[in-house]
């Protein structure tokens, strides 16, 4: 009728294709009936747990990748080093006309840090507002804050590369010395500044006047002598004041007249750096490339202080302190080691 058979053609060529029909049909993973199902909320339930779940993960190697990981390694230090800088701030309760300040170290040389140093008489109890922050050598962490309820406690929390690179940023001077009230003496004093010696094995030492070396003059009573300290600053190459070291903002006190403090000091040669181009050449000394020498024994390249790298010292403290017959050298003894080994504590990124 509709002239299809004439021309011998089929309808069936414009209908459903069976083939495709057949594919489409077929199901390599056999599904239950719905009559057969039984629909609860816990299967979406745990959807939506794992759908954040594994959001969560994207998102913390997203920050991993992001913020970097922090590697230590340790190394020997390469290069020859022949000066080491030593930054001191520390108040003594006795007056300044009283103290001798001198350095020793292994080859002989002795250096009188009395004159590389600055001295300024002030009262001990004009530092009270800034003793109300410091703490007693080997107080842990912890008994620091419960003791605290003082302002800049959080400065004993573990850092990363970021706040030891921000830290190097800030200010390189000394303070001033607080002004002395009209008409009043001055019974302690404060000894800070920076003085270059060999970079071995030393002690520089606080002591009183003609006590541990022989000098004429007039005879210093003994009831005059206090070794109370407290120390702002102790470090060795540049001066970053903004770096917090075992032995800043410490105090340590005594009634005895004849008392012996004594600290020992193992110093490590320490770079910070977040730069990935500063961090391959510094593998690479490590690795035996022979640097050139530095002032205080840390490699020319990269350069020793950048926006992205720091090149500077830590060091470990232990004390010794207890009272001595009047036979003995009272004072302030610091004992310095430095170690052959160079740590570099680097921000990489995956």
């Amino acid at each position: 009728m509709n002239g299809f058979a004439d021309r011998q053609l089929d309808e069936s060529s414009f209908g459903e294709n069976k083939a495709l029909n057949a594919v489409q049909a077929f199901d390599a993973f056999p599904k239950t009936k719905p009559s057969y199902q039984h629909k609860t909320n816990t299967g979406g339930v745990w959807t939506v747990v794992l759908v954040c779940a594994s959001l969560w993960l994207a998102w913390t190697e997203v920050q991993r990748w992001w913020y970097g990981h922090t590697t230590h390694e340790f190394s020997v230090e390469q290069g020859v080093g022949h000066d080491l800088q030593i930054n001191l701030d520390v108040v003594v309760k006795m007056r300044c006309d009283d103290l001798h300040v001198n350095v020793q170290d292994a080859s002989g040389d002795r250096i009188l840090a009395g004159q590389a140093l600055q001295k300024d008489g002030t009262l001990w109890a004009q530092w009270d507002a800034q003793r109300k922050r410091l703490h007693a050598l080997g107080v842990t962490k912890d008994e620091r804050m419960e003791l605290s309820g003082y302002p800049g406690f959080g400065e004993y929390r573990e850092d990363d590369v970021h706040d030891f690179l921000g830290a190097a940023k800030g200010g390189k001077k000394f303070y001033k010395t607080p002004q002395l009230p009209r008409r009043t003496e001055p019974d302690s004093c404060r000894i800070f500044g920076s003085m270059h010696s060999n970079k071995v094995q030393g002690d520089f030492h606080i002591t009183a006047r003609g006590h541990g070396y022989m000098e004429f003059g007039q005879h210093l009573e003994h009831t005059s002598f206090n070794f109370s300290h407290h120390i702002t600053e102790l470090s060795f190459g540049p001066f970053y004041p903004s770096l917090t070291n075992p032995l800043d903002n410490t105090l340590a006190t005594t009634a005895s007249n004849f008392y012996k403090f004594q600290y020992y000091l193992s110093v490590v040669p320490t770079i910070y750096t977040t730069d990935a181009k500063a961090l391959r050449k510094i593998t690479k000394l490590q690795q035996g490339e022979s640097p050139s020498s530095g002032s205080d024994g840390l490699a020319q390249h990269p350069k020793k202080h950048s926006k992205n790298t720091v090149f500077t010292n830590q060091y470990a403290v232990t004390e010794q302190s207890h009272p001595v017959p009047e036979n003995n050298v009272p004072g302030v003894f610091v004992k310095y080691d430095i170690e052959p080994i160079q740590l570099t504590i680097a921000e990489e990124w995956a």
